[in-house]
């Protein structure tokens, strides 16, 4: 009878949880907790305010800016979970979130050009500090989904 030559198992490589592993996984969810709380908050609550920071480009009409506000709290809601729910994807997903946020910044910089409130915004100080905002937050999704190990 031929002998077998056994190939050897695959094995993983143990996971590091070092501290910025576990500030890393941390930030990670107050990150998909923070996107699905926005999200609910566009679909629900806040919605009608929020249809103010839509563009007149994007959306001439009230119902089609009503439909970017929805869509736009749906990818939230379902960004904030895929944060956590799928730790293989997390750098796509990572990725993902951080081209959200440039995607939706024209509609900070409407907001604070036209001087009008959106919900928790009602001061052209706090719209313009929000632009500010927007950079923390890619910066924020994208170190946040690095993979463990990550220095960057």
């Amino acid at each position: 009878m031929p002998t077998r030559t056994r190939r050897p198992a695959r094995t993983r490589r143990p996971r590091r949880s070092g501290p910025l592993t576990v500030i890393r996984s941390v930030a990670r969810w107050l990150l998909a907790g923070m996107l699905v709380f926005a999200g609910l908050s566009h679909l629900f609550w806040a919605r009608k305010g929020f249809r103010i920071a839509v563009p007149d480009w994007v959306a001439t009409e009230p119902a089609d800016k009503d439909a970017v506000v929805i869509a736009s709290g749906a990818a939230e809601i379902m960004l904030g979970t895929a944060a956590v729910a799928l730790p293989r994807e997390r750098r796509r997903v990572g990725l993902a979130i951080a081209a959200f946020f440039v995607a939706v910044f024209p509609g900070n910089i409407h907001h604070w050009r036209t001087g009008r409130s959106v919900p928790l915004m009602r001061t052209d100080r706090a719209r313009f500090l929000r632009l500010f905002l927007q950079p923390v937050l890619v910066a924020w999704a994208l170190w946040s989904t690095a993979p463990d190990g990550a220095r960057r």
